[in-house]
């Protein structure tokens, strides 16, 4: 018999040289120390993003709730439960026929971090509690590897998964993310920097530029900022929906108001940074920042932003880079856009095989969107927010000027 003897982990501590204010500008200067034990086979949760303005999402589809704890929100921001469902509603299920009918109220409660209307810069913690399980739509199929799911590689991964939706795969772990983002929003708007996340495309509809009405997202069921082609949409949406089949699409988000210089220039590039952060919500398959993969066909001389002075301020004649150059941004608004795959929950016969090797076929049952898109709007949104503050937050300490401004004697 083989034995195995536990291998010796080695203890690493990291310091990490932090700059916090608050909204009363009274700023502090802090070490955090963390440690962890490094060893070949270890594993990590991997649900906690962010260096400063960091956040942890937790819960289930289908368990008693999800939510987020927030970590380093500067104290003296003011904030309600409805600054943050407003976001929320935006994401929420069954508001339209190109939804899921799942009804969920997703009704946010704060239960830490707020005194008196205003944060206190100790953690944030929220939940939404679930309300319309239906767990027993996924029984059938409790054994199976859903094509197009997480269902195989976390059975490999843990040894077993939550079947009932997906667990934490599922897309409803987003909220979390949304619930946080809405905060950082909040914060970025005492700086004037604004968010703006829509549908580009859905399916071969595309936006028309010239009819952007930046009304109809909030208006119209597929957050198109173009009615004409969102009535498209609808059509094309309602054609895959008789045929069990659903669809993909592009969410554009554009960022105006970011000051020059956020952003590191190896590691901690801010278009890096935007990348991951938008790559790990679950659809999405690609990321694009300003002209994105069009630039791998341009010349030089077509693809370099020039620039020239204008009221006194160095400012871009054009903007192919999309806001960001060598990972810090210019001063510029800030594009980008994620491509989401098609909804792999289809009403069609697939193909699979279950855990005992088998080969079968299956034919998915429950409450599922045609397509992720319009709902994922705002998940694509508060992600680049989350990454937005962090990097404000972290850049507070990069220049002595900016030390000296905030710690005047």
């Amino acid at each position: 018999m083989k034995s195995t003897v536990p291998t010796r982990s080695s203890l690493i501590v990291h310091f990490t040289f932090h700059v916090q204010f608050n909204f009363a500008g009274n700023p502090a200067i802090y070490f955090q120390k963390t440690s962890h034990h490094s060893r070949k086979d270890q594993t990590m949760a991997g649900s906690t993003l962010g260096i400063i303005y960091r956040i942890t999402t937790w819960g289930e589809s289908h368990g008693a709730g999800l939510g987020v704890v927030v970590d380093g929100c500067p104290a003296g921001l003011p904030l309600t439960e409805n600054d943050i469902q407003l976001y929320l509603d935006r994401r929420k299920p069954g508001q339209s026929r190109i939804t899921t009918p799942r009804k969920e109220a997703d009704a946010v409660e704060i239960l830490s971090g707020i005194f008196e209307g205003k944060t206190t810069g100790t953690p944030i913690s929220l939940l939404i509690r679930n309300t319309s399980q239906r767990s027993r739509d996924y029984s059938e199929i409790a054994a199976c590897y859903r094509p197009g799911h997480a269902d195989y590689t976390f059975d490999q991964k843990y040894g077993f998964r939550d079947y009932r939706g997906g667990g934490r795969s599922s897309g409803r772990e987003t909220i979390g993310r949304v619930a946080a983002g809405a905060i950082a929003a909040k914060v970025l708007s005492e700086f004037g920097i604004r968010l703006q996340a829509y549908t580009k495309s859905i399916g071969p509809i595309s936006i028309d530029p010239a009819a952007f009405d930046p009304a109809a997202i909030r208006e119209t069921p597929t957050s198109m900022p173009d009615r004409d082609a969102s009535a498209r949409a609808e059509k094309y949406l309602a054609d895959c929906m008789n045929n069990y089949d659903s669809a993909g699409g592009v969410i554009e988000c554009v960022i105006d108001g970011v000051p020059a210089g956020l952003g590191d220039p190896v590691f901690e590039k801010l278009d890096a940074n935007l990348a991951k952060a938008v790559m790990s919500v679950g659809a999405v398959k690609a990321v694009e920042i300003g002209d994105g993969i069009e630039v791998s066909t341009r010349n030089g001389s077509f693809n370099n932003d020039p620039f020239h002075m204008e009221n006194g301020k160095i400012v871009k004649a054009s903007n192919h880079a999309g806001g960001i150059l060598g990972g810090i941004s210019d001063g510029s608004q800030i594009v980008l856009r994620a491509h989401i795959k098609p909804t792999p929950s289809i009403f069609s016969p697939q193909d699979t095989v279950n855990r005992q090797n088998e080969d079968v076929r299956i034919s998915i049952k429950g409450r599922h969107d045609p397509v992720i898109v319009p709902r994922a709007v705002v998940v694509v949104e508060c992600m680049a927010a989350i990454t937005l503050l962090d990097a404000l937050l972290v850049n507070a300490g990069a220049k002595m000027d900016h030390l000296k401004t905030i710690y005047k004697n």
